[in-house]
């Protein structure tokens, strides 16, 4: 027995062939929006102003101890060898950036105005013949530059309340210039090359090179501000891991300035850091000097204590055993002494809880232990010979501390005289100007014309998930409504509607199926004419009522367009605009609104007035709305209307009523009492599932039965087919 799986695909699946078919559908809006943003990025690459970038490279070496034994210990502690990380700090920090931003001036800005989008790029272009040269300014505009302006600030200050604050400086003749707030009030007037006063403004213009009337935004920041924005800007990495090599980078439109700023940067940093080093060979210096007298002290107390004894025991020597005992001796003293010298100067720099100062401790207790088993076995000799062992070692040890004092003083002295820092400039700031860092052209090109299409595809995508509207007839069916015909979209109808939007073509007819009789659209009408004759046959009256759920489905050129095809079939068609607020079948017709249905409903025409012909379609009677009655449901209940519609059944063989959307007013309730047969227009990918079925319940809680469906402006879809199709097929030519 063979079992037989079936799969029927779910609704989170991925439809590949759809998601194709959606693209080519949309094929053109694709190429629009892609060439669009593809022309925009070619633009910006061509006009954008150019960015350049500044590189400097710096060394940092390890620091060499202060004090003798630093070095060792340090190894001995595993610390790192690279001392970058610490100095990129002070590379950025505020005393670096805020000495720069006071030697160039950073905090004043200053910048002419040029013409939107081409102003800059044509000023970069603008090559004078002589130095100093100002370009004319085109067509007049005097307020903008266009190449060769230039305004150089010497000094700016300016109250808290104008900090950060856009003014304006427009030049004038001969050098002068006026300085404006934003609201156009004058702050300062002035000439370059003097200094200006006013307004609380202390200003001096070192150069002005502009033509009368340029203008020129000027600023004065806050100089924190000034060095937070630079601290982001400027970029500093180190190459490699512990390499202590550190490139620092700056971006910026002026290439010179952005050298001089690293120039700046690398220079201060460089001075700060001798600085500091001969600041420390300093400190320790003094130290090592406080030390010396008291060690001369000592010394000179041990070796007066030491004679005093001999004296006093006629010469005593040490024995050999002794001598070794004391050479010992010594050497821990000395040792200690060396390690109690480094743990107070290393005071100076580390808290009692550094891996440092700890490792000092360990050993001085190490140390301590050693000489404390030396000690009994110093106890176990006579008495004379462990004092003159003790008085021999006080002297040893403290000509020995003497002497490595007095050389630490000399090589520290030559430290501070000679300090040089432990970090150097290996490249200074330069910059490539034939190559801009910004933009990129071919990356802006490409990364445009990618992004073009992928704006393109995500447009049509999200557009293709918002919108709902019906495409398939399936869906319209499952609501209980048969389609009766599907209507291709046709081009020669969307002339029309534009001209109809527009109102190009006054009172002409625009109804395709007298134009167009061949389209597709037509076709399917007489489709659609076919159909009713057999669905009338159960209806209750000759009167057929055209309905939408909302506006702009196409409902008026359906029932115009099937009022044709049907009296061209030889039946007697009257066609009535019900749609007394806002009808426009008088506009597809021809013809004007007025002498219609809102009269004859009160009486003031006749049908002699208001029933008209139609040309080209002699069988084709029409009504026009009428003038728009401020009460048209009151209207459309009144008696008139239902002695009006039964006066005129019998003489047509079908009244077509084009009323007015369910969802937006009740006239179509009100009218569908009156027709034998309702069908409902529905767009293709407008109207959504859910508006139809609460129109569909709508007319039904009104007593209405919707016959069907008329599937409107079905457009051709790459993805699949649909049930209802047209194609032509015209007479051949002889």
């Amino acid at each position: 027995m063979t079992t037989k799986q079936t799969f029927s695909p779910r609704d989170d699946d991925i439809d590949v062939r759809a998601l194709l078919g959606t693209v080519l559908d949309n094929k053109w809006l694709i190429v629009a929006i892609t060439a669009t943003v593809f022309v925009i990025s070619v633009l910006y690459a061509v006009l954008a102003t150019p960015i350049y970038q500044a590189s400097a490279v710096v060394q940092v070496e390890q620091k060499t101890p202060s004090l003798p034994g630093l070095e060792d210990l340090s190894q001995t502690l595993g610390i790192s060898t690279s001392e970058a990380v610490t100095e990129i700090q002070l590379l950025t920090s505020r005393l670096v950036i805020g000495q720069a931003v006071e030697n160039l001036k950073l905090d004043t800005e200053s910048e002419p105005k040029h013409f939107p989008l081409i102003g800059a790029f044509l000023a970069r272009r603008f090559a004078s013949a002589q130095p100093g040269d100002v370009a004319a300014p085109l067509a007049g505009l005097n307020r903008y530059d266009w190449g060769g302006a230039q305004l150089d600030i010497f000094q700016l200050e300016v109250p808290n309340d104008l900090l950060d604050e856009k003014l304006l400086l427009v030049a004038g003749a001969h050098g002068a210039y006026t300085l404006q707030d934003g609201d156009g009030n004058v702050l300062v007037r002035g000439v370059a090359g003097q200094l200006a006063t006013g307004h609380g403004i202390t200003m001096q213009v070192k150069t002005l090179r502009a033509n009368p009337g340029t203008h020129f935004d000027v600023k004065q920041q806050s100089h924190l501000a000034t060095i937070t924005q630079l601290q982001k800007d400027i970029e500093a990495t180190e190459q490699g891991k512990d390499s202590g090599i550190v490139e620092l980078t700056y971006n910026d439109t002026d290439p010179v300035l952005a050298t001089a700023l690293l120039d700046q940067v690398t220079a201060l940093y460089v001075r700060q850091n001798v600085d500091r080093s001969a600041a420390e060979a300093a400190s320790s210096l003094k130290f090592v000097q406080e030390q010396l007298p008291k060690v001369k002290v000592e010394l000179e107390r041990a070796t007066q204590a030491l004679d005093t004894f001999q004296l006093r025991e006629h010469s005593v020597d040490i024995s050999m055993q002794t001598q070794s005992l004391l050479d010992q001796n010594v050497q821990l003293d000395t040792d200690l002494e060396q390690l109690r010298m480094q743990m107070s100067d290393t005071q100076h720099h580390f808290t009692p809880e550094h891996p440092q100062y700890k490792a000092l401790q360990q050993q001085i207790g190490q140390l301590e232990g050693e000489k404390g088993a030396l000690q009994k076995q110093i106890g176990r000799l006579p008495d004379t010979q462990q004092e003159l062992l003790r008085l021999t070692r006080d002297v040893t040890v403290s000509n020995q501390t003497y002497t490595s004092l007095l050389n630490q003083a000399q090589q520290l002295d030559i430290a501070r005289a000679g300090s040089v820092g432990n970090v150097r400039v290996i490249d200074v700031g330069a910059v490539n100007i034939a190559k801009p860092w910004w933009p990129r052209r071919i990356w802006v090109v490409l990364g445009g014309f990618v992004l073009g299409g992928f704006l393109a595809l995500a447009f049509i995508f999200l557009r293709q998930l918002l919108n709902r509207g019906v495409e398939d007839p399936a869906a319209i069916e499952r609501l209980g409504l048969p389609v009766y015909v599907s209507i291709p979209l046709s081009s020669m109808q969307r002339k029309f509607s534009f001209r109809l939007k527009h109102r190009q073509a006054g009172n002409q007819q625009r109804l395709l199926a007298l134009n167009a009789p061949g389209d597709l659209a037509t076709e399917a009408l007489r489709s659609l004419r076919t159909s009713l004759h057999f669905a009338r046959l159960e209806s209750k009256n000759n009167v057929l009522m055209i309905v939408s759920s909302s506006p702009g489905v196409g409902k008026t050129f359906v029932a115009s367009n099937l009022a044709v095809v049907i009296a061209q079939a030889g039946q007697r068609v009257l066609l009535i605009d019900a749609d007394m607020r806002k009808g426009a079948l008088h506009k597809t017709i021809g013809g004007k609104a007025e002498q219609g249905l809102s009269e004859l409903i009160v009486s003031q025409t006749d049908f002699s007035k208001a029933i008209r012909s139609v040309d080209g379609v002699e069988k084709l009677s029409f009504i026009a709305r009428g003038k728009l009655p401020p009460n048209p449901s009151e209207l459309l209940m009144h008696a008139n209307f239902t002695a009006l519609l039964e006066r005129l059944k019998p003489r047509f063989d079908l009244i077509i009523i084009d009323t007015p959307p369910i969802l937006a007013v009740t006239d179509a309730a009100v009218i569908g009492h009156h027709a034998g047969t309702t069908l409902m227009v529905v767009r293709f990918g407008i109207n959504q599932v859910r508006e139809i079925a609460l129109a569909k319940q709508r007319f039904e809680q009104n007593g209405v039965v919707i016959k069907g469906a008329i599937f409107n402006l079905v457009e051709k879809r790459s993805a699949g087919y649909y049930a209802y199709a047209y194609y032509a097929y015209t007479t051949a030519k002889a």
